[in-house]
């Protein structure tokens, strides 16, 4: 369906949520994945499922907030597969902190190193090997890149998903002429785990004020942001780059 037959693909953030669900669509598709998180026990049961299916998982284990990390991850994926098509910047972090609490610059510093430094670094040490491969790259971002939160505490949350949307557009203009495509996912409210790995309240009562803050009165599957990501790394998307894909069933429209 997606032309991604035996294409290399890092995914970070891969051990849950979209990013899990995604590597596991690149391999259905017949692609094999680098799949990178912290977390290794979740790692392994991720790359369990990609080998069922006849593909080839790398298992990376790595702290995108860590520069050190983050700059084994390219070097191990060329080593294992010689080569990269895709690169799916997943990975990111909530810290909270507002202007009167005290805590904005510490948490300011610590989503901003996940969320958009490790996204440059990691692009950076892909590109000459997305240029070989005439590749491409797929951020995911956030409809908070869109508009400001009404929490005052996920000002760097907020603002690290609007600076990623720009890091997209600037990296699209460097290496459009190098063949290489750069683009944003931008999800609403999923349905996954990311409010409770990020310990941002009870999930049950954070999913109905969700389900409840949407146009749709639904939120998005792993899947459903899946499917774009794939559509995006394929030859069906080779017109799009520098392009903002919003999936928040009206979230943004309403809030």
């Amino acid at each position: 369906m997606f032309d991604i037959k035996d294409k290399v693909v890092i995914v970070t953030g891969a051990s849950s949520g979209i990013g899990a669900a995604t590597a596991l669509m690149f391999a259905k598709e017949g692609a094999d994945v680098a799949i990178v998180a912290r977390t290794q026990a979740k790692l392994a049961a991720v790359a369990k499922n990609i080998e069922a299916l006849g593909r080839k998982a790398l298992v990376i284990q790595a702290d995108l907030s860590k520069e050190a990390d983050t700059a084994t991850i390219v070097p191990k994926t060329i080593k294992q597969f010689g080569k990269i098509d895709v690169l799916v910047n997943n990975a990111g972090i909530v810290s909270e902190g507002s202007l009167m609490d005290g805590k904005i610059l510490q948490a300011y510093d610590e989503t901003m190193r996940t969320n958009v430094r490790a996204v440059i670094q990691l692009t950076s040490l892909a590109a000459p090997h997305l240029v070989k491969t005439k590749g491409n790259v797929i951020n995911i971002s956030s409809g908070a890149s869109l508009r400001p939160s009404s929490k005052a505490t996920l000002l760097p949350y907020y603002v690290s998903k609007a600076a990623l949307d720009h890091v997209t557009r600037c990296a699209a203009m460097e290496l459009a002429s190098c063949g290489v495509r750069v683009n944003t996912v931008n999800p609403g409210p999923v349905d996954n785990d990311f409010n409770s790995n990020n310990g941002l309240g009870d999930p049950k009562v954070i999913r109905q004020a969700l389900i409840n803050a949407t146009l749709q009165g639904y939120i998005a599957t792993n899947e459903e942001i899946g499917g774009v990501i794939l559509f995006l790394a394929s030859e069906k998307a080779r017109s799009v780059t520098g392009s903002n894909y919003v999936m928040d069933n009206g979230w943004t429209l309403k809030n």
